[in-house]
């Protein structure tokens, strides 16, 4: 019997213009397009994808993504985080799956979004799926800005955090524990989408400022898929940096 093929996804790209500690970086400069543009660009190379949609409150961004020749839609300036606008989204259009692609997310791999909707896909009791990548350096598990996870035996989140996630206790070298990354990126399906704003915030969140905390404090597991493509999102202006040049490196690779 041959597989049934994995349902064509909306990717949505949650942009709002006003980032506290980067204001405008959706519109910021990479290598000769915006950023939204370079994410855009990114979802669209998806195979699960049929369709990309940048959700903001701003004006500004609207117009940057009709001139390139994307697709906007306006939705509500008081949303506390991405979620809840993919949920505003998710109540004016009908679809059975939805992909949040960050908008400061210009360097994630279409190949990533495919595998993060083929985990959702598999198995029918899953509602939410993201990625995690292996942290092969110690420089990463300090910054607060890399967000770690922990899984269990069922590739389930147990946690995400800002901290170094497992804690080496023993420092002896008899254990070798390892480190993931979480990739900012998250595929719903609909029904649970639409109750995420339901869903009341809990201590974890409030402190680690992590909203995917609110499922797993809400009793929703998170299935979690590892892939090799890692990302460089950009939180904040020195990310930038960074971004552009595996641009210009990818641009200048021989094909």
């Amino acid at each position: 019997m041959n597989a049934s093929p994995t349902p064509r996804a909306l990717a949505v790209i949650p942009a709002r213009y006003d980032s506290a500690r980067f204001p405008g970086k959706v519109l910021a400069d990479l290598g000769g397009k915006t950023m939204i543009e370079r994410v855009v660009e990114r979802a669209r190379g998806a195979r699960a994808v049929e369709r990309v949609l940048v959700a903001t409150d701003d004006d500004r961004v609207a117009a940057a993504v009709a001139a390139f020749g994307g697709e906007a839609v306006m939705t509500r300036r008081d949303h506390a985080s991405g979620t809840e606008r993919l949920a505003e989204v998710a109540a004016r259009i009908d679809a059975p799956i939805f992909v949040n692609v960050q908008g400061d997310e210009p360097l994630i791999e279409p190949a990533a979004i495919d595998l993060a909707v083929e985990t959702l896909a598999a198995d029918p009791a899953v509602a939410i799926a993201t990625l995690a990548t292996p942290i092969l350096e110690a420089d990463p598990l300090g910054d607060p800005n890399v967000v770690k996870v922990v899984m269990d035996f069922d590739s389930n989140a147990l946690y995400f955090s800002r901290a170094p996630i497992p804690w080496l206790r023993d420092t002896s070298g008899a254990q070798t524990p390892r480190y993931f990354k979480h990739v900012g990126l998250y595929v719903y399906r609909r029904d649970a989408l639409l109750e995420f704003p339901t869903l009341p915030p809990g201590e974890l969140e409030r402190v680690e400022q992590l909203e995917q905390l609110r499922w797993l404090e809400n009793g929703y597991p998170i299935r979690v898929a590892i892939t090799e493509c890692d990302s460089i999102g950009v939180d904040v202006p020195e990310d930038l940096a960074r971004a552009a040049q595996r641009i210009a490196a990818e641009q200048n690779r021989p094909r």
